[in-house]
């Protein structure tokens, strides 16, 4: 080794020690009669002293050394007489006997420290660099920390890890397939995985009864902060469980996370369906860490001669507690704020119940006081409240009510950092109608079982049959999602045709895995948990990029070795693929 010690560890136990570290330049500090250099490392930082006293060779050198140079440094561990109790090794120095360039640096084109000058861009364009700033190395290291601690739990409870194909067939159903040509079979092609979902349900059949897989997955479909076209999922299957075992086992993971990695002990998490937290939350993951739920209003607002109300499918508002005093100002910009085309609302009706216990709102002239004195009991309000209302499609008014609840929620701040409340949701909707295709699409995958008393429903109406599917939740964030699945060809094949596949279309994409269940499938079931999602929660952050070591920018590009790029011709040749005209 090079180095004897980190940049991390000294301390004043190690006061006297000869001792040689290797790292980046941090920063230099010229003292007149000493030069100062912070060294750092992946570990940390401990400071350098050059005397130009006792060697003022050797100080005049140091003062040549630019930022992020690489250096090897020996020299005697002294107590500092400034000491910086904000790092671990602040309470010492090294008295520099000798160094050696390892290797000389460009000036960066952005400061590695916490608080850069550099733009996103430019730090994705040298992301190399930004990794050496603390922040960075920090999530990697929580994200390896998870990694370790995944499997401990999944190793402890039996299950085997078995790495699935990352080349496999191309299938029409969810999202979109990124496709490799095959250069040994012309004009056909791979599919990278959306998920290892066919592969390991065909692990249950083969015995394997606890598979899991820290796993690489694909998906072409446009980026946001919680999404890139290369993900990592904890893919895990059991066989001979009930939906009752796979929430038990993997809620265990979860507390087993929480405690390891933030060291909280995390209570047992509550139960919601799908259609509780549309109704009560307008999302089919909400964020349980504060109130001010969705209460539906048909019944108390149609009839009184506001057109808004009477030919809306939904009316439905939520209390803000103690926001009464909200000016004219304020909530002129909460309507521009719903308008704008991510929430997507008509317009916002509000109601304050004054601290006198006063009643002003927008829709006086067709809401008598017993009219708004009745909306308000329904929401049990207290004096100082203010009631916001919308109106309009159910969905659509569902969703622009949990936007601005979320929203409401930051602005009142409820939605506390460092605090965790999970949830499972389950009973989703096995089947979605597509208006545009007239058909229905599964809501999770084809794969996915009915609730056993819902199966008759099936051939009488479908989009009434509920999944037997269930999400994780952690604060507003959907985790992972799983469902039990679907083990015999009979049902199998019912399923395929509602969803409008032919008998050929079914058995061309998935024949393999219906004749599998030809073979004594046993019953089995699954979760996949979207990991660096996981990794963002826990750290706090607000976009997975910050959790990845190379991401994708907002344009699926990486900006550091430029790619998507072009191919040469020979490998179009050798593709057997002509290339777009220009």
């Amino acid at each position: 080794m090079l180095r004897t010690q980190t940049c991390g560890e000294l301390n004043l136990q190690h006061v006297g020690q000869n001792v040689t570290l290797c790292g980046w330049v941090n920063r230099s500090r010229d003292m007149g009669g000493m030069t100062f250099i912070d060294l750092r490392d992946r570990y940390g930082i401990t400071q350098l002293v050059f005397n130009i006293t006792s060697n003022a060779a050797l100080c005049m050198e140091a003062r040549k050394l630019g930022r992020e140079f690489v250096l090897s440094a020996k020299g005697i561990v002294a107590e500092r007489s400034n000491k910086n109790l904000k790092i671990p090794t602040g309470e010492i120095e090294i008295n520099i006997e000798s160094f050696e360039i390892l290797n000389p640096s460009k000036i960066p084109p952005f400061t590695i420290e916490d608080e850069t000058d550099g733009g996103e861009e430019l730090r994705m364009k040298y992301r190399y660099l930004d990794l050496r700033r603390t922040v960075n190395k920090k999530n990697l290291e929580l994200r390896h920390k998870m990694s370790i601690e995944t499997r401990n739990y999944l190793n402890s409870q039996g299950f085997i890890e078995i790495e699935t194909p990352v080349l496999i067939k191309s299938t029409p159903e969810g999202a979109r397939d990124f496709v490799v040509p095959s250069r040994m079979n012309p004009g056909q092609f791979y599919a990278l995985p959306q998920s290892p979902q066919t592969f390991k349900q065909l692990l249950m059949i083969a015995g394997f009864d606890r598979y899991f897989q820290i796993v690489k997955c694909f998906r072409d479909e446009d980026l946001r902060a919680d999404r890139q076209l290369e993900f990592t999922q904890i893919d895990c299957e059991m066989s001979f469980v009930t939906r009752e075992d796979i929430l038990n086992t993997f809620e265990g993971l979860a507390r087993h996370l929480f405690k390891a990695v933030k060291n909280l002990d995390v209570p047992t998490f509550p139960r919601m369906t799908y259609q509780e937290a549309m109704a009560e939350y307008g999302s089919d993951k909400p964020d349980i860490r504060f109130g001010m739920k969705l209460t539906e209003l048909n019944d108390l607002a149609k009839g009184k001669g506001f057109r808004v109300f009477d030919e809306a499918e939904l009316v439905v508002g939520i209390c803000a507690e103690g926001c009464s005093e909200y000016t004219r100002k304020q909530l002129d910009e909460l309507t521009e704020w719903v308008k704008r085309p991510q929430t997507g609302a008509a317009g916002l009706i509000y109601i304050k119940y004054g601290k006198d216990s006063s009643i002003k709102s927008s829709i006086d002239k067709f809401f008598s006081p017993v009219d708004l004195t009745a909306i308000i009991q329904r929401f049990n309000s207290k004096p100082g409240d203010l009631l916001f209302i919308m109106a309009g499609p159910k969905e659509k008014t569902r969703f622009a009510m949990n936007d601005l609840r979320l929203e409401m929620g930051n602005r009142l701040g409820l939605r506390k950092s460092g605090e965790f409340k999970p949830l499972w949701v389950t009973h989703f909707p096995l089947l979605e109608w597509n208006d545009e295709a007239r058909r229905f699409y599964a809501m999770h995958h084809p794969f996915t079982s009915p609730l056993p008393e819902d199966i008759p429903l099936l051939d009488t109406d479908p989009g009434a049959v509920r999944a037997n599917a269930y999400d994780l939740v952690i604060n507003g964030v959907e985790i992972g999602g799983g469902s039990i699945r679907i083990h015999n060809k009979e049902l199998q094949q019912k399923m395929f045709k509602v969803l409008g596949f032919t008998d050929e279309n079914a058995q061309d994409q998935f024949g393999f895995l219906m004749n599998a269940f030809e073979y004594g499938a046993p019953p089995h079931g699954g979760i996949a948990f979207g990991f660096d999602r996981w990794c963002t929660i826990f750290g706090g952050g607000d976009s997975i990029r910050d959790y990845i070591a190379f991401p994708k920018n907002n344009a699926g590009r990486d900006v550091m070795i430029d790619t998507p790029a072009g191919i040469s011709d020979e490998q179009w040749k050798e593709l057997n693929i002509k290339p777009l005209k220009p």
